[in-house]
């Protein structure tokens, strides 16, 4: 069982960074908290565990029929013909879709609006959507589906990112920034050539961290209700169901206003829900040309072939350090295998550098990457979002460097730390910063300074670090308007109603809005009514992803709450003869704070403020800070405030077999204020769960089938008997810290907790494995026989490591060049023309047109 360390507040909670009320309780201390803080009940934690709680596959409508999707059997084709005459013959059956019907393309970044619901003409994976059929039963749908027939013109297929460098012909698409890539970019911050040459050493390492999948317990499912004429409401499992509703529009091409999507309650995300997809919009298709309800839910296979997971990224590092381990300079390069379309993918393009520097000091850093379209499922966000790769590559590196150095590990990173309230190389502005706290806590809890390499033969430790965002600095598509928003109504059954755009994936996002309405209130939980993830009746959200929620919607949450308690200190004040600077909520009360038997029960405080000013309701909204970079790509790395992890990991290892086993895990992470322990615990061991999956077995590989099937690219294992992922006698004994360094841009001083933890997993488990047996894996998932080969090739006497020998021969150019802000940089760009004449970039006007771009 995991054991559980209590909170460790090191800092007193900032005060909200949103416009205080003029009230005197508005500026609690954490001492003065009632229900944050404390391991509250979740709202919908009753409803979950007696099987009230309606997921879109539930739902039923009545008239409701069924339909299935016509998937792709080739990787890369041209779609010749299709013939729907043998199934339209089956008892049932009541309507097919083509791409011919949905001509407008989507999806999730305005760069890469690259997907049709439905292929018209070309297909680019096993999987991709060709037709759907309609009928009145699930069984029928299916059975029809088998029945139909789809003529294709193989076209050369591109199973990896060396092929689609190499092969610029033909094309998977006709946009990108060079033949097969999608997204080619080279960034410099500082003079990396410069610190290099001040270095004492410099070391280079080139690793690989294989794609793998979301596995939320829940498939995806859709509902869409046709309602009038050009209406319809579509229920759906998504993460982001305000940027469904601007596809489902763009695609349908009616208003906006006649959609409506209500996200319902999702059973696991973790990224893999946040693109719109094919099916959503297919369902509501079909709905409005049946005028039926129509239902989908995919069978597992079909989950992994939407994919949209973990991109498989080649890297290599190259840092100069000094010899007290200071590092000096760092160039990384990456290399993503995106799939067939782009999703996020520009995004996880800088996303795999963008996070190098807020963990270790690093002056001088270029980052040159690419993103190839290759023939496979597409690939976008899974939890971490495109800092995992590079994080394991940065977390072996470092302890490689340590090793030679013969420094620890552990005191090398302490003394390397970005301060707090400080700007890094590439721009983005750190604000609280716990990872010192976080190293020490592991580092004692484990026992690491009497234990480290002094263990018996065959066990280990490993230690890494990590970081993550609480929220993304920009929304998708650039705009001035709130990223989140809350409303309250408030009435005389002395009940609130609260409305929010956000959307619950099982994180508990739910949970945390209730509490920070009922904190501010101070009511009881019970007395929240949530109503949420509605495009009809809630504000605009822009999703749960990114570790946005808690950070975005608390705020918005508290600034709501905050002027309702000023219009019911108003009422409530006018009634007792109180100054209503004196008025406390608290218990489900209203009273003076100097005479606590003079007040009133918060119903008769509504009544009371109601009667005098009619009906009672508040708003409130988050807008993130301006970040300071104002190069083009700064959009993607800045964040209201940065969440810290460290882990250490004992593993012990068979030497004769390669077989390995993790046997306890120490994590620590900086949540900022923990608004409730057992919600953050949760996901604090849901990511260590998550990470050892990615480090020891889980991957989402594929094999090619012979030549005279098109070099069909097929999934290896689409389904949970093949794909492999941890039991729970894989899962180890787990040591919880809870570290409290509170951020002045987070309700309560919190940050961010779903993500951070799985960063240090995969990096912590290869170093254990090296202080065990001496042999490195530059590798994920570490496989017993990549163990066993290091092992082989250490007793031959060559190098004790298994993993890739170097990355891709690509020219990446001149980079885009910034000064740092220790250089006086502004945040803009410059650059070198072939004349060598220096010119700006990153006037307002370009960065607008840049952000438009989703770069």
């Amino acid at each position: 069982m995991p054991e559980v360390k209590s909170p460790a507040t090191e800092s007193p909670s900032a005060p909200s960074p949103l416009a205080p009320s003029p009230l005197a309780p508005s500026k609690k201390s954490n001492e003065d908290l009632n229900l944050i803080g404390t391991p509250f009940r979740r709202v919908d934690g009753r409803s979950k565990v007696t099987g009230q709680t309606k997921f879109a596959d539930d739902i039923v409508f009545p008239r409701m029929v069924h339909m299935k999707l016509v998937r792709s059997t080739v990787p890369h084709a041209m779609i010749k013909k299709i013939d729907t005459q043998a199934a339209s013959k089956l008892p049932g059956v009541l309507g097919f879709l083509t791409g011919a019907d949905m001509p407008i393309t989507f999806g999730i970044l305005p760069v890469s609006h690259d997907e049709h619901a439905l292929c018209p003409d070309k297909v680019r994976f096993v999987g991709d959507p060709v037709v759907a059929v309609a009928a009145l039963t699930e069984e029928q749908a299916y059975e029809a589906s088998l029945l139909v027939r789809v003529e294709y013109e193989p076209l050369e297929t591109i199973a990896s990112v060396e092929e689609a460098v190499n092969t610029p012909e033909p094309r998977i698409h006709e946009y990108g920034d060079e033949g097969n890539l999608h997204k080619k970019l080279s960034m410099e911050f500082g003079d990396t050539e410069k610190g290099f040459a001040e270095a004492d050493e410099i070391f280079e390492d080139t690793l690989f961290f294989e794609g793998n999948t979301h596995l939320p317990m829940e498939q995806h499912a859709t509902v869409a209700l046709p309602e009038e004429i050009d209406r319809v409401t579509v229920y759906s499992s998504t993460q982001t169901p305000h940027y469904l509703h601007r596809s489902l529009a763009k695609v349908l091409d009616i208003p906006a206003s006649r959609v409506r999507v209500i996200a319902t309650p999702n059973g696991g995300g973790f990224g893999g829900k946040s693109d719109p997809f094919n099916h959503e919009i297919c369902a509501a298709k079909m709905a409005l040309t049946l005028g039926r309800p129509v239902k989908i839910s995919l069978s597992r296979e079909e989950v992994f072939y939407c994919h949209r997971g973990r991109h498989p990224v080649l890297m290599t590092m190259k840092t100069g350090v000094k010899k007290d381990g200071s590092i000096t300079a760092q160039h990384l390069k990456t290399a993503l295998d995106g799939g067939a379309y782009g999703s996020y993918g520009v995004a996880s393009t800088y996303y795999t550098g963008a996070l190098q520097t807020v963990t270790y000091n690093l002056p001088n850093y270029r980052f040159d990457s690419i993103r190839a379209f290759t023939n496979k499922p597409p690939c976008g966000p899974k939890r971490g979002h495109g800092t995992v790769q590079p994080r394991f590559g940065f977390e072996v590196h470092l302890d490689k460097i340590a090793h030679s150095l013969g420094l620890c590990p552990a005191e090398m990173r302490l003394n390397q730390l970005v301060p707090p309230n400080t700007v890094t190389a590439n721009w983005l502005k750190i604000g609280s910063m716990g990872l010192g706290k976080c190293i020490e806590a592991v580092v004692e809890g484990s026992g690491w300074r009497e234990r480290y390499g002094n263990l018996p033969p065959g066990r280990g430790l490993g230690l890494a670090c990590g970081s993550y965002l609480s929220g993304a600095g920009l929304p998708i598509y650039w705009n001035h308007m709130p990223q989140s928003g809350v409303q309250l109504k408030l009435d005389r059954s002395g009940g609130v109603a609260a409305f929010c755009g956000e959307t619950e994936i099982g994180q508990g996002s739910d949970s945390v809005v209730a509490a920070i309405v009922a904190e501010v209130l101070g009511i009881d939980l019970k007395d929240i009514r949530l109503c949420v993830a509605d495009t009809d009746l809630t504000p605009v959200d822009l999703g749960s992803y990114s570790s946005r929620v808690t950070l975005m919607a608390g705020n918005a949450a508290i600034q709501a709450a905050e002027r309702a308690r000023d219009l019911v200190a108003k009422g409530a004040a006018e009634e007792l003869g109180v100054p209503k600077g004196r008025l406390v909520f608290a218990d489900s009360r209203v009273f003076d704070g100097e005479d606590p038997d003079k007040g009133m029960t918060f119903q008769d405080a509504v009544i009371a403020a109601e009667s005098r000013f009619g009906t009672l309701g508040t708003t409130g909204s988050y807008t993130p800070p301006r970040s300071p970079g104002r190069y083009r790509g700064a959009g993607v790395g800045p964040s209201p405030a940065y969440s810290y992890s460290a882990a250490v990991v004992e593993t012990v290892v068979d030497a004769e077999t390669g077989i390995y086993r993790v046997e306890h895990v120490w994590m620590a992470h900086d949540v900022g204020k923990c608004l409730n322990p057992a919600l953050v615990m949760g996901q604090i061991e849901g990511s260590v769960y998550m990470g050892l999956g990615e480090a020891i077995m889980e991957e989402q590989v594929f094999r090619r089938l012979p030549k005279r099937l098109s070099r069909a690219l097929v999934h290896k294992h689409p389904s949970l008997l093949e794909y492999k992922s941890p039991t729970f006698e894989d899962m180890p004994a787990v040591t919880t810290y809870i570290i409290e360094d509170p951020d002045p841009n987070g309700p309560f001083g919190a940050k961010e907790v779903g993500q951070g933890p799985l960063l240090p997993m995969m990096p912590a488990v290869a170093n254990s494995i090296f202080d065990a047996v001496g042999v490195r894996v530059d590798q994920v998932p570490i496989h017993p026989h990549m163990v066993l080969s290091a092992l082989e090739a250490k007793a031959r006497g060559k190098e004790a490591r298994f993993g890739p020998k170097k990355f891709h021969d690509i020219d990446f150019g001149t980079p885009l060049r910034v000064p740092t802000p220790a250089e006086g940089g502004d945040g803009k760009a410059v650059n070198i023309d072939e004349a060598g004449v220096r010119k700006g970039i990153g006037t307002m006007t370009e960065r607008k047109e840049s952000l438009k771009e989703g770069e």
